[in-house]
């Protein structure tokens, strides 16, 4: 997972930085939309989350002192 999300954070910078489409001797070259890589990024993450053991929650015991 971890070469997942740095692969697409490297996208979404050569997606911002690159033109949306190019063409060359004919050929014809588009990228997919920034917003939708985003938003694959963000799904990711969640589905990321929703596997963890705790889904984003953090338990603690609590006691009072009892006077």
């Amino acid at each position: 997972m971890p070469e997942q999300k740095s692969n697409l954070e490297e996208v979404i910078q050569k997606n911002a930085s690159g033109p949306k489409s190019a063409q060359v001797d004919g050929q014809s070259v588009e990228q997919h939309p920034l917003s939708d890589v985003i938003k694959a990024d963000m799904y990711l993450a969640s589905k990321k989350a929703a596997k963890s053991r705790s889904s984003g929650l953090k338990f603690t015991k609590m006691s009072h002192s009892g006077a």
